[in-house]
């Protein structure tokens, strides 16, 4: 086992990761490498988790060494990229076909490898992310959603392994224009859409979509009631996010005598920094018993926090 993990950052994020794993041994790009077994990393689009340094003597020689470990790897160039290219070239090739939503990601073991030098690669056979540096890209509806933020909700769920199921009811905060409510909506799902702006016409025709012209902020969840799913994707600060979503997680039902429990059991929420990156909020949220932290190849400066069951 590596004594060392490497941590490609998300495109433009490379300061958010190395404020959030502290010490680093080395910077090579976007890649950030530790000591020590993994850990947590929201904002790494793909963790290295077997490292290794393997000396070449040429790139038939790195190209043989990779094949003689597994079949699949990805290549991340900070510098060297011809060098890197060439080798590429001569290992098998990897699918590069955007995933239709709802099929499952690739279930091949995909390696990554980069050159620290002409002589040296560093390989690590596992990876987190089952896509080449952690980019998920889909089959897009360029028709139906009013903008493309619904490949946010999409590939969140595609992540996490589990969506909405038909006829499940669900909650999207903060809604307007309506592209997450379109994808609930394409789901099966029922949507309750809360936005003081409208959706477009197009989208709250859409039979199982009720929208309410409201806050996300103002609603009290018992009036609106047991929900399945909360979905936001809001704009507000992210200690505003961490109160409202506080108060769907409010324990209900003690004075029937019930097992207490929330409003709401699952989570899908996008939190926005405005300006400075607010690391002791996110740390608030990845510390709620079942959350998951990750910044998607679809987030820009936000992160998506998750929470199932």
């Amino acid at each position: 086992m590596s004594d060392r993990t490497a941590y490609l950052a998300a495109e433009g994020y490379v300061d958010e990761l190395a404020y959030e794993l502290g010490t680093v041994e080395r910077r090579h790009g976007r890649l950030l490498i530790a000591a020590g077994p993994p850990r947590p990393a929201a904002w790494a689009a793909n963790v290295w988790l077997d490292l290794q340094e393997v000396k070449v003597a040429s790139i038939s020689d790195a190209a043989a060494k990779l094949r003689a470990i597994q079949r699949n790897w990805a290549f991340y160039a900070p510098k060297l990229y011809r060098r890197a290219t060439l080798l590429q070239d001569q290992l098998p090739k990897v699918s590069s076909k955007p995933l239709v939503f709802g099929k499952p990601p690739p279930r091949a073991p995909l390696g990554s490898w980069t050159m620290l030098d002409a002589g040296t690669m560093l390989v690590s056979s596992r990876c987190t992310s089952p896509f080449p540096n952690g980019e998920v890209h889909f089959v897009e509806d360029r028709l139906g959603p009013p903008s493309r933020a619904y490949l946010k909700l999409w590939e969140a769920l595609t992540v996490i392994g589990c969506r909405p199921e038909p006829g499940e009811r669900c909650l999207d905060l903060g809604s307007s224009p309506g592209g997450w409510s379109w994808a609930l909506q394409r789901m099966g799902a029922h949507v309750v859409s809360v936005d003081k702006a409208p959706l477009m016409p197009a989208v709250a025709r859409l039979p199982g979509i009720e929208h309410r012209l409201e806050s996300a902020f103002a609603l009290d969840p018992r009036a609106i009631g047991p929900v399945d799913w909360l979905f936001s994707d809001v704009v507000c600060y992210p200690t505003r996010l961490l109160a409202l979503v506080e108060r769907w997680l409010a324990p209900t039902g003690q004075a029937r005598g019930l097992k207490a429990h929330g409003t709401c059991r699952n989570f899908v929420c996008t939190i926005k920094f405005q300006g400075e990156t607010d690391h002791a909020t996110a740390r608030q949220f990845a510390a709620i018993a079942g959350s998951q932290l990750c910044h998607l190849f679809h987030n820009k400066h936000e992160l998506t926090w998750v929470k199932i069951g």
